[in-house]
């Protein structure tokens, strides 16, 4: 029987075979969080010079900074190694490039018939207004210490370079 994921599992055996991440730490090894955009154009390890098991990866639509991702960043400060916090969002984001979270809700309901609206999609076409905000979300987290050094960037999906916004 033919399934929707046999090549990733064919492709998973192969690297299965000569797998050498065993044993790895479950800290982040040079104590980054990164929060970025779940697009695929984005190679975090490779682009910021990482290893497995340099950083804690978060991604999501936008590299926004919700609810969950603060839960998550408390748990990588006091439990597994985060020392440090970037934020990178990247040019041509369709999180914002769209007017707001309503065009998102329209545009799903008119071509596949599904209401979105109970969900918050975090859109924001003034990119590096809401990358601001969410830098100083992590900043003034009251369950976060105070110092930690956070950071937004922007990283440019056609040239690969990586700008710092706010440090």
């Amino acid at each position: 029987m033919s399934s929707a994921f046999d090549d990733v599992l064919s492709a998973n055996a192969v690297y299965a075979q000569s797998f050498r991440l065993s044993g790895l730490e479950p800290v982040a090894a040079r104590g980054l969080g990164l929060v970025t955009c779940m697009d695929s154009r984005i190679e975090p390890l490779t682009m910021l010079g990482l290893r497995p098991g340099d950083a804690k990866i978060l991604r999501n639509a936008g590299a926004r900074v919700t609810d969950d991702t603060l839960r998550t960043l408390v748990l990588a400060v006091y439990l597994l190694g985060v020392e440090r916090v970037l934020i990178m969002p990247h040019t041509k984001c369709k999180m914002a490039s769209v007017s707001g979270d309503d065009e998102v809700h329209d545009l799903i309901r008119d071509q596949y018939g599904v209401d979105t609206r109970s969900l918050e999609f975090h859109t924001d076409n003034d990119q590096l207004g809401a990358l601001r905000h969410d830098l100083e979300r992590v900043r003034h987290h009251p369950l976060l210490p105070d110092g930690l050094p956070v950071a937004g960037a922007l990283y440019d999906v056609d040239t690969g370079k990586l700008e710092i916004v706010d440090e």
